[in-house]
């Protein structure tokens, strides 16, 4: 059981980090308390994880073969990797720290499924140009609605925070479905855990990273890139969930991020460019790209260290 110690914590840091990208522009519009996005999100992340995280596994663990020892190096290597980025402040892609990890394994055992990889990288790309287009999208749609029926304050106040509740939650259980891969699925690789297990062990851990560690960045990452109103915040909401749960469907765990910075942008696109804080999103763009890369060399660093042995001089 210790083996799986890294699992948890790489469940953790992701919890940690992904939180925000599911309720946070909710709590940063003060539309919802803390505390009552990260019980919803624990709740639907854990259901997501146990009822729909499958695919995503049955994905990330065929990339290359692994030992139990080369599992938790990955897991360790690749939850180190999103601690820094947390400390940093940085809502990096948890999605790429793992298949980062996950290289550095290859490397060393000189195997790789360049298909199954090929298609998770492809997906990078498309999370955050698709989450862009569908928030343009709903954002049209839902003002056509809004505006229609025209609602007062106090019925848009509440129908705003009830379709953020609704969202809020459909993008935790979609953060669930489509990430408990990275947390665990290296576990299931290496035959320590059946799919049931990694996707319960995994959706408990990425709870408890919300609940115990979730609140900095969730109170910040609508404020940090793009100034959201409400109504905007809900769309972004919306679009994360639904770009999520659509490469759930397709079986690659994606990064909530990348979902969430294409749906501010998209927004920002609609309200102005200039609405959009260039310098945040240059760091998180270069956070990116450093992820699996630094990921990388941890594991490659980890597994060295395992194995040094100590020669002593005669």
């Amino acid at each position: 059981m210790l083996s799986l110690l890294g699992g948890v914590f790489m469940g953790w840091a992701l919890g940690a980090n992904a939180a925000a990208n599911v309720f946070g522009t909710a709590v940063s519009s003060k539309m919802l308390k803390f505390r009552t996005a990260a019980i919803l999100a624990a709740i639907f992340v854990i259901l997501g994880a146990v009822f729909s995280g499958r695919a995503g596994i049955e994905t990330i663990q065929n990339l290359t073969n692994f030992d139990l020892n080369q599992a938790v190096i990955s897991s360790v290597a690749a939850a180190i990797t999103v601690t820094i980025m947390t400390a940093l402040s940085l809502p990096i892609s948890t999605s790429q720290s793992v298949v980062g990890s996950i290289i550095g394994i290859s490397i060393i055992n000189r195997q790789v499924n360049f298909n199954g990889m090929g298609k998770v990288v492809a997906c990078w790309f498309g999370t955050p140009v698709g989450c862009a287009i569908i928030a343009v999208i709903l954002y049209k749609l839902l003002a056509l609605i809004y505006n229609k029926f025209r609602p007062n304050m106090f019925e848009s106040d509440s129908i705003i925070r009830a379709g953020m509740i609704v969202a809020g939650s459909f993008g935790a259980y979609a953060l669930g479905a489509n990430n408990v891969a990275n947390v665990t699925a290296v576990f299931v690789g290496s035959g320590t855990l059946s799919v049931f297990n990694a996707a319960l062990i995994g959706g408990l851990s990425i709870a408890f990273g919300i609940i115990t560690n979730g609140r900095h960045l969730m109170e910040s990452i609508g404020n940090k890139l793009v100034k959201l109103d409400p109504f905007s915040a809900l769309v972004v909401l919306f679009a994360v969930g639904i770009t999520i749960h659509i490469y759930s469907l397709i079986g690659v765990p994606v990064s909530s991020s990348q979902a969430i910075i294409g749906g501010l942008v998209g927004v920002g696109a609609i309200k102005g460019m200039n609405t959009i804080k260039r310098k945040m999103l240059f760091n998180i763009l270069i956070g990116w790209f450093l992820t699996p890369v630094v990921a990388c060399l941890f594991a490659l660093a980890i597994e060295f260290v395992v194995h040094l042995h100590y020669i002593p001089q005669h």
